[in-house]
């Protein structure tokens, strides 16, 4: 990450950054990874540093997901893209005013818990302007990988984005090397 070292952790938004988005998924045979997503994790995992998965599923509230059914999209994603260090979900509603659903810091804070690594050395990766937000909320860095439904003002007030999943996991895990002097 440009101006910062390596992080303790990495936090991926699930739908939209590391699967397609399929409103409100019950049926794990409608998960389809995004472009990028198992070289992006995989290459997180191999310079050692967990990654987790931060993720609202508002259809629990709503009664069109049971938990089971967000288990069973969970159990398909770690298939397809291997185990996560750890899972975060907010299975609120909007208007619940739940401290964990994105934009509130909840989800992040409880993944910076479980894996022991204080917020400001976690990165979380999203695909709207709610991921980002909750990153700041909870003092971690965020990266906005934009897809068509990111509206242009959460562009906008992104301080870092990147054009794709593996572009934003090498601005995390490239470090810069600072040009050298001539002997």
């Amino acid at each position: 990450m440009p101006d910062g070292p390596r992080p303790a952790a990495v936090l991926f938004d699930r739908d939209g950054t590391l699967v397609a988005d399929v409103p409100y998924n019950g049926d794990p045979s409608r998960v389809t990874p995004m472009p990028g997503a198992r070289e992006a994790v995989d290459a997180v995992r191999a310079a050692g540093v967990p990654a987790g998965v931060v993720t609202n599923q508002s259809g629990v509230a709503r009664g069109l997901l049971t938990r089971r059914q967000v288990e069973d999209v969970r159990l398909r994603v770690e298939e397809l893209l291997g185990p996560f260090a750890v899972w975060a979900v907010c299975p609120h509603g909007p208007a619940e005013g739940c401290g964990c659903r994105k934009p509130a810091p909840g989800l992040i804070l409880a993944a910076c818990r479980r894996l022991a690594v204080p917020p400001e050395r976690a990165v979380v990766i999203g695909d709207v302007g709610a991921d980002i937000e909750a990153s700041r909320a909870a003092g971690a860095r965020g990266i906005l990988v934009p897809t068509a439904v990111t509206r242009p003002e959460e562009t906008a007030a992104a301080d870092v984005t990147a054009p794709d999943l593996p572009a934003a996991v090498r601005l995390v895990l490239d470090p810069v090397v600072p040009a050298r002097e001539p002997r």
